[in-house]
């Protein structure tokens, strides 16, 4: 099961840097700085500060869509949209882990076409942050995307511990979010 999160400072009640140590520590395989709103400059210094945290178990840090603050900073890829350009063309640049966001089968066919190493496909529940993305695919919507394509696929939209098992059974290879990861630091911490 690998898991994949998603920041979202916004959502994180000033403590981001405390979610993204945790599951650091936790040892969640890819963290995705994915804060659009920053600019280049402060995107940068963050980027920066989660890279020099310890990393016990080599988790991957993404930064979505800026290859240039990835490739700057020391980030180990760059998570891309769907329209975005081709994976393949930043091959050149080295040895980079790229993933791309996709909401149908078509883009998933693209994106493993065009050489990424993994797709996020969403959305699988309803969840309003996912609701310009059209309704949520379900878990046959899912089961579907899996056989599609080889490369490995992490659902995401609406996905909670308690239905990332539904995902799994479907051939999803891990679950990704937001506040799955970021409730959760939050729950612990009180109890």
């Amino acid at each position: 099961m690998l898991r994949y999160y998603i920041t979202d400072r916004h959502t994180a009640g000033g403590r981001l840097m405390e979610h993204i140590e945790r599951a650091l520590s936790d040892g969640v395989e890819y963290i995705q700085i994915r804060e659009k709103d920053l600019r280049a400059r402060e995107l940068c210094e963050l980027v920066r500060s989660v890279v020099a945290l310890p990393n016990p178990h080599g988790s991957k840090i993404l930064v979505n869509s800026r290859l240039d603050v990835a490739l700057a900073c020391g980030a180990h890829g760059v998570h891309l949209p769907s329209d975005s350009v081709a994976p393949s063309e930043f091959r050149r640049l080295g040895s980079f882990v790229i993933g791309v966001s996709c909401h149908t089968l078509a883009e998933l066919r693209r994106a493993e076409g065009e050489g990424t190493d993994f797709a996020v496909f969403s959305p699988i529940f309803p969840t309003i942050s996912k609701a310009a993305q059209g309704p949520p695919v379900g878990v046959e919507g899912l089961r579907r995307a899996t056989r599609a394509v080889k490369v490995p696929v992490f659902a995401l939209g609406g996905v909670t511990e308690e239905n990332a098992g539904k995902c799994f059974a479907a051939g999803a290879a891990g679950v990704a979010g937001v506040s799955m990861f970021q409730t959760r630091t939050n729950t612990d911490e009180r109890g």
